[in-house]
């Protein structure tokens, strides 16, 4: 079992709030309020507001006057509604979900390593909320189907799941970029007698991999000993970054090459030959993000998931951290996704940022490097504890917006800087 805190250095890079998503992990949904041992003795508010670092964080939830969706609550209900009353429950491309949030996919790094992953894994699925398996863990570890081998990273970690999950609720979404190809993944897990129980309830789901936010444009990064690049040098494109006899090589992946025709078929193929899973695609924030949604829809898939620039990755050149991308935001302003099903990512962690992304057209949002620090936190209970919290605030927020669905909030409910005159 992974001792709590032991993955902090890894998972905490790039000012991610690790200490507050530590603190939910451990303190549950207490963590959505002030410190407890000052009720009554102190007066909360009026304060400077925390630093913002983008679009999203800037933007405040506008509760109205009038809430009509209130006053048709309370005459079906016979009586004010309560917080409680607000239902969460979402579909998530295709599979319910008891929250509009998923774990995002995380694939072979140390980082997610076995017991991590099977942690996440084992917690998404008693909360009821869908979790996606990354790319590229086959290629590094295998799928370990025989009986005698012990299981990769990507079979344990549907293994896990499937032993957790309750009737009717969650599912499992299987990632495929262009190295897992050529693995042949996809076929490994459809025809995997493990992998029935999901399967045969339509809580499959495979996820085409056009791109990723944290670096869009460029394939897997991975740093390798440099005994093993010889040998991966007929497949990959290696790169001597150190210089040094005992440093590492970095090994680079090919992104894929697509246009339309490629992305429709590759679309159509998935409907076709894997009739029993929903069809996923996920694309970069690119600048024709809108047109690509547009095509994926339009072809077929069941959703589109979007990471913004602030999504996480394992491994990406600095510059691409900080300069290339569009932020989340603007993903958001520029796809329309009525009538479909959009899933977005990038440093959510709290229900505000969250009911954001919701309010400006999303119909899920996925925690990535949240759920792995909670899981490292309490690897029992971190990330139910995480959940807790996100449940907690989106239930106050839509009661507050005068909302009992998620379906029910929009744009009006998000006040955006600048939109009207304002800095």
């Amino acid at each position: 079992m992974t001792e709590p805190g032991s993955a902090a250095r890894t998972l905490s890079a790039n000012g991610f709030p690790e200490q507050q998503v530590r603190a939910r992990a451990r303190v549950g949904a207490g963590a959505v309020f002030p410190d407890r041992d000052r009720y009554g003795s102190a007066l909360f508010g009026a304060s400077a507001p925390p630093a913002a670092t983008d679009a999203l964080d800037r933007a405040r939830l506008v509760p109205p006057v009038f809430v009509p969706k209130r006053m048709a609550a309370m005459l079906e209900l016979g009586r004010e509604p309560l917080v409680g009353d607000v239902d969460l429950g979402t579909v998530i491309g295709g599979l319910n979900s008891t929250l509009p949030v998923y774990i995002s996919a995380f694939g072979s790094t140390a980082a997610a390593s076995r017991d991590l992953g099977a942690a996440v894994a084992r917690q998404a699925a008693a909360a009821g909320v869908p979790m996606v398996i990354g790319e590229n863990i086959v290629p590094v570890s295998g799928y370990g189907r025989h009986v005698d081998e012990e299981p990769g990273a990507l079979l344990l970690r549907i293994a896990e799941y499937a032993k957790s999950v309750a009737d009717g609720v969650g599912g499992v979404v299987v990632q495929q970029s262009t190295e897992d190809a050529d693995a042949e993944v996809w076929n490994l897990v459809y025809s995997d007698p493990a992998v029935e129980a999901l399967s045969s309830t339509g809580r499959l789901a495979f996820e085409l991999k056009v791109g990723q936010g944290a670096k869009p444009g460029l394939g897997g990064m991975t740093l390798v000993p440099r005994e093993r690049a010889q040998r991966l040098a007929a497949q990959y494109d290696l790169v001597d970054i150190y210089g040094d006899a005992d440093a590492p090589v970095l090994r680079c992946g090919t992104p894929g090459t697509f246009d339309e025709e490629i992305l429709r078929r590759q679309i159509q193929l998935m409907r076709n030959n894997y009739p029993r899973c929903r069809v996923w695609v996920k694309l970069p924030p690119a600048r024709d993000v809108d047109r690509a949604a547009a095509l994926a829809w339009a072809a077929g898939a069941d959703s589109v998931t979007v990471d913004g620039a602030e999504g996480g990755t394992g491994w990406a050149p600095l510059g691409f951290l900080d300069q290339v991308g569009l932020p989340l935001a603007e993903c958001l302003r520029r796809i329309d996704a009525r009538g479909h099903n959009l899933l977005v990512s990038g440093r959510i962690w709290e229900g505000g940022r969250a009911v954001k992304c919701l309010a400006l057209g999303a119909s899920a949002v996925g925690l990535g490097r949240a759920a792995l620090i909670a899981a490292d936190e309490h690897p029992d209970r971190g990330l139910a504890a995480l959940l807790e919290c996100l449940a907690l605030e989106m239930r106050l927020i839509l009661s507050a917006l005068g909302c009992y669905q998620v379906k029910d909030i929009g744009a009006d409910d998000v006040w955006l800087p600048g939109t009207d005159g304002s800095p």
